[in-house]
C-alpha cells in the first residue's frame, strides 16, 4: 500500500520528523511530496496525504489523462518535475473550478484527486485524500476591512475543512480574543459570543449585540462560571503543554461540544507535546495553509 505525504510549505523538516517517530520509510521524495510504502500514519505536518496511492504507467499524454479520467473526475495536480507535460496532461483532464470561498462557505462534498508525475511516463495518483483543497490550500475571498486581524483566516479555513461551524442559537467561547479576529468570524455565524482576555477588544466589536468581553485571564477560568458551550475557541499564544492543560480541564468538565484550538511553537517543534495533542479523545490534528509554525486541534461532538 502506497502513501503519499505533501509536506506543508516550508516544513519539510517537520514532517520528516514526524514520519520518523511513527517508523515510516519514505521510499521517494518529489519536491515536498514523501512516497512510502510503510503502513500509512496521519500526519500532521502534511499539507495532504494521499492515501492507496497507485503508480500509473502511460504511453502518452493522452494515455495518462484517460487513466485519471476512467478513476474519477475531479484531479489537482502536483508537479515538482515535468511541468510542461503535467500541464498538457492537466489540460485534458475535466476543469475544476477551485474559486476563492466566500464567507461562511465550506469545502465542497466532490472529491478530489491528487497525482504527480513522478517520472515522465509514470504517473502516480491517488482518488483518496484527506485534504479537500488543491494540495491543501483554499482560497478566500478575504474581508480587509471588517476583522481586526487576519487571524480569522485560521478557523475559517478550519471551519471550512471540517464543514462544521457554529450558527444562530449556539454559544461561543474565545479564549484569548483580543483583538478579536475569531470573535469578529464567530459572530458573524450568528452565534452568542463571549470572548475572555485581559486586554480589550477591538472597539467595533463593542457595537456587536451578540458579543460580550470578559476581561479575565482565560486560564484562570472555571468552566462552571461559564457553564454549556456548544464551541470553545482558542488562538492563545502559549507554551503546548500548558494549552494542553486548559484544553483537557474543558473537555473533562463535560461542558464544550466542540473545540478548535491552536498548538503554537517555539523554537524546536515540540512533536511530544503534538503527540499528546493528537491523543485527545475525538482529536484531529493538522496543519493549515494560514498556519505559521504552529498546529490547530479540533474535537468535534465531545458531548
Amino acid at each position: 500500500m502506497t502513501t503519499a505525504y505533501l509536506a506543508a510549505e516550508g516544513f519539510e523538516q517537520q514532517l520528516d520528523e514526524e514520519l520518523a517517530r511513527a517508523g515510516v520509510a519514505v521510499g521517494l521524495r518529489h519536491g515536498r511530496l514523501r512516497v512510502s510504502e510503510s503502513r500509512p500514519v496521519h500526519a500532521a505536518w502534511a499539507a495532504n496525504t494521499w492515501w492507496d496511492a497507485e503508480r500509473i504507467t502511460v504511453s502518452s499524454i493522452g494515455h495518462a489523462a484517460k487513466e485519471l479520467r476512467r478513476r474519477q473526475r475531479n484531479w489537482v495536480s502536483y508537479a515538482p518535475e515535468h511541468r510542461g507535460r503535467a500541464q498538457l496532461i492537466a489540460d485534458k483532464l475535466p476543469h475544476v473550478a477551485a474559486r476563492p470561498l466566500e464567507l461562511g462557505e465550506v469545502a465542497p462534498d466532490a472529491p478530489l484527486g491528487s497525482w504527480t508525475l513522478v517520472e515522465r511516463d509514470l504517473v502516480l495518483a491517488a482518488a483518496n485524500c484527506s485534504n479537500p483543497f488543491p494540495n491543501g490550500v483554499p482560497g478566500f475571498v478575504e474581508d480587509r476591512d471588517g476583522p481586526p486581524s487576519r487571524a480569522y483566516l485560521k478557523l475559517w479555513e478550519t471551519f471550512a475543512r471540517l464543514r462544521r461551524q457554529p450558527g444562530p442559537g449556539e454559544r461561543c467561547l474565545d479564549l484569548g480574543a483580543a483583538p478579536g479576529g475569531w470573535t469578529w468570524l464567530l459572530a458573524r455565524t450568528g452565534a452568542e459570543v463571549l470572548a475572555v482576555d485581559r486586554a480589550p477588544l477591538a472597539p467595533e466589536l463593542e457595537r456587536l449585540t451578540n458579543v460580550s468581553w470578559w476581561q479575565r485571564s482565560a486560564f484562570a477560568l472555571d468552566p462552571a462560571d461559564i457553564g454549556p458551550v456548544d464551541w470553545l475557541c482558542s488562538d492563545i499564544i502559549a507554551y503546548p503543554d500548558r494549552l494542553l492543560d486548559l484544553v483537557t480541564r474543558w473537555l473533562d468538565s463535560g461542558q464544550v461540544r466542540n473545540l478548535v484550538c491552536t498548538v503554537k511553537f517555539r523554537g524546536e517543534t515540540d512533536h511530544d507535546a503534538a503527540a499528546r495533542f493528537a491523543a485527545l479523545p475525538g482529536a484531529q490534528l493538522f496543519h493549515l495553509s494560514q498556519n505559521k509554525h504552529e498546529l490547530t486541534c479540533s474535537v468535534l461532538d465531545a458531548i
